[in-house]
């Protein structure tokens, strides 16, 4: 199971490639808040053909906005990183974020559900303790941070992205988009021509 779940894992972008630990300084320059309510979005890479979960991450609209990207492939000369915790993303970085990963192998369905302020800090701290989080274990470790907020305690724990993603979006108030790209499958491509256009 373990030796399938990282083929398709690595296929989709839950890959262990570490990046240095940011500054406290540096991340303190590009800590953005999304202007409105508190949210949490759920990322679920899906495979095109299989219908097969590839990733999976969390955006968290807290104090300050983050992506917790667990073993995750994204990279962005203007986007710091500490222990798999994506720092400073505005709507331009979350559009690149999204669009990175859409291509003409997989989709991205985004799920974001509004939250308290205490929900949504209670998230940003759990995932800045996660520490660096091993390849394939994307799902496993965003539905057991999930699991542990106030009000969440019913998302099942999975490897599987796809069930984490049916679990999150039965609770009340989730709404679902889906995010399709039909560019080169190569993730390498996507990544390097967003950070491209992120450097202006």
């Amino acid at each position: 199971m373990a030796a399938s779940l990282l083929a398709v894992s690595v296929l989709g972008g839950c890959a262990n490639q570490p990046q240095p630990n940011a500054t406290d300084a540096t991340l303190s320059t590009v800590s953005y808040r999304e202007p409105g309510p508190s949210t949490l979005t759920l990322y679920t890479m899906v495979n095109n053909r299989s219908g097969q979960g590839g990733h999976t991450s969390l955006m968290i609209n807290a104090s300050e906005r983050v992506i917790f990207d667990p073993a995750g492939s994204f990279y962005a000369d203007v986007v710091p990183e500490r222990d798999d915790v994506l720092y400073g993303i505005t709507p331009a970085v979350e559009k690149a974020y999204r669009s990175s990963h859409a291509r003409s192998t997989f989709h991205v369905v985004v799920q974001t559900v509004e939250v308290t302020a205490e929900q949504a800090e209670a998230a940003y701290q759990l995932a800045k303790a996660s520490g660096r989080v091993p390849g394939a274990y994307c799902a496993k470790s965003t539905s057991a941070l999930l699991a542990s907020i106030p009000g969440f305690e019913q998302v099942k724990q999975t490897f599987y992205p796809v069930k984490l993603s049916d679990s999150f979006g039965a609770f009340p108030g989730v709404v679902t988009n889906k995010y399709f790209e039909d560019d080169s499958e190569d993730l390498q491509e996507g990544l390097a021509r967003n950070n491209a256009a992120l450097n202006g």
